[in-house]
């Protein structure tokens, strides 16, 4: 069966992605649908499950208010069609990923030519470049909605599950390191750091992707809605790998 709700305090995509794991949190429930614009979200259940027990999986976030829909009597005549679930867009791998592999590309592309400007090509000034660009990049995207970022951060790692604030914590530490290999700062504590974040980080994204939950993955913010995948496992190693090699260089 499946019953609709109004939503309110919903700004986001972050916002959806919370909602819909929290109230997935009930055993009853089969699928969530939520639609931001309406501020409506279409519950299935195995059973029906009364409004007090949706509205008590939200009581961790106040802000989210659900309610049941008013229904309004008209004199339309039915059409069994105006009663099927949406049809959900499906979208190809490059049109999902097309944010992110344009901003790798746009990356690539400038620490090649950092990579060139010296006689030799230099795969130092290289990775130095593409980790100042990675990180000052993503860190923007979490900063345009930090709210957002902390509540999709919470959903799946695992320092964020326990402690919300390090969602926050991790937006500004990314601008840090972005910084800090853009000025070149202290690269061996730097790529040291790094290796250790990001693996921390790596844990959570390996557990959702092995457990195959569909959620919504934090890596840039709230802004664009990028599903889970082996792309974040993928993008999450080789800031490691990288961070790893220059500190052998290093050293």
């Amino acid at each position: 069966m499946t019953h609709t709700y109004t939503i309110s305090g919903m700004t986001c995509e972050g916002c959806v992605a919370k909602v819909t794991h929290l109230l997935k949190q009930l055993p009853e429930i089969t699928n969530v649908s939520i639609n931001l614009e309406k501020g409506e979200a279409n519950i299935e259940m195995s059973k029906h499950i009364s409004t007090p027990a949706l509205q008590a999986a939200l009581k961790d976030y106040p802000k989210y208010k659900l309610t049941e829909q008013e229904h309004h009597h008209n004199t339309k005549p039915r059409n069994i069609f105006d009663e099927l679930p949406p049809v959900e867009e499906k979208r190809s791998w490059i049109a999902t990923y097309k944010p992110i592999l344009l901003i790798f590309g746009y990356i690539t592309v400038i620490s090649l030519i950092a990579g060139t400007a010296t006689e030799n090509f230099s795969w130092m000034m290289f990775m130095r470049i593409f980790m100042a660009g990675f990180f000052l990049t993503f860190s923007f995207f979490k900063m345009l909605d930090l709210n957002g970022f902390a509540d999709s951060y919470a959903m799946y790692d695992v320092v964020a599950k326990k402690f919300r604030s390090w969602g926050y914590i991790y937006a500004f530490i990314e601008l840090g390191l972005g910084l800090a290999f853009a000025l070149d700062f202290q690269p061996v504590f730097t790529n040291t750091f790094t290796a250790i974040v990001m693996s921390v980080s790596l844990i959570g994204v390996l557990q959702s992707v092995l457990n195959k939950q569909k959620i919504q993955c934090a890596c840039l913010g709230a802004v664009f809605n990028l599903p889970m995948s082996t792309v974040t496992i993928i993008e999450d190693a080789l800031m490691i790998i990288m961070s790893v090699a220059m500190l052998f260089m290093y050293l």
